[in-house]
């Protein structure tokens, strides 16, 4: 039977009001990244978080960001990467603290892109995973220069594929914004799931076939139609044949 996970951002509170619906979601993905305190989240979320993964059995991720709770983490900040690896180290140290065992890391928005393409970022945000955590965790991402930077580390590098984002013929996301950026109908973000689980690619909004070997697939939990669009997933996966398992 073909595994893939299914992972969501959680615990995204800003202001004490969530982001997302963490009580439906948790019940139906198999990895949670966790927002601790850089772009959203706090310590009462953490914790929160911390009980449901352990309520419904399912593993727990940092999602760290760069210190951007204005912009909700999706702003390229100028700031030099010593500056980021203290940022993302506290970050972790604050979802450790929670009672978190962080089982992997996620990076979160702007920093997920520029760490992706960046090496100077990547390697900033892999030194302070490997310093924050007691364990050699794995960094689950899409960008190349992350990848080679966990490899560097001695970390292991998961890959992920985005089912309710928009590709590019170059297997990016399309950026928020522009045309055929998000996907919003549930029977097409499922079909997207199965193909990616089963065949290891996916349809760019130009038509043409990107493969990937992703191992985890990501939905936004703050999307309007977050909740449906992951019914539909699991349902579909579950119908083709597919488990849902988290690979840490």
């Amino acid at each position: 039977m073909r595994e893939i996970d299914l992972n969501a951002d959680l615990g995204e509170t800003v202001d004490g009001v969530p982001a997302a619906d963490d009580e439906a979601m948790f019940a139906i993905v198999s990895s949670a990244n966790v927002a601790c305190g850089g772009h959203a989240g706090d310590e009462t979320a953490m914790r929160e978080a911390v009980r449901r993964a352990s309520r419904f059995g399912v593993a727990l991720g940092a999602h760290p960001s760069y210190p951007d709770r204005a912009g909700f983490g999706r702003v390229v900040l100028d700031i030099p990467p010593d500056e980021v690896r203290r940022s993302v180290a506290a970050q972790l140290a604050s979802l450790v603290a929670a009672g978190a065992q962080v089982r992997y890391v996620k990076p979160h928005g702007a920093l997920y892109h520029a760490a992706g393409s960046r090496p100077e970022l990547a390697r900033a945000v892999v030194d302070a995973v490997r310093d924050a955590l007691s364990a050699p965790v794995p960094v689950l991402a899409l960008g190349e220069a992350l990848a080679h930077a966990a490899r560097d580390a001695g970390l292991p590098f998961v890959r992920e594929a985005f089912l309710d984002r928009g590709y590019t013929p170059a297997g990016g996301l399309v950026p928020r914004g522009e045309p055929g950026a998000l996907l919003t109908d549930p029977d097409a973000v499922a079909d997207r799931a199965v193909r990616l689980a089963l065949h290891g690619e996916v349809v760019a909004v130009d038509g043409s076939i990107v493969r990937t070997d992703a191992r985890s697939l990501c939905l936004h939990g703050d999307s309007p139609d977050a909740v449906s669009l992951a019914v539909a997933v699991r349902a579909a996966l579950t119908a083709a044949g597919a488990r849902v398992r988290a690979p840490w």
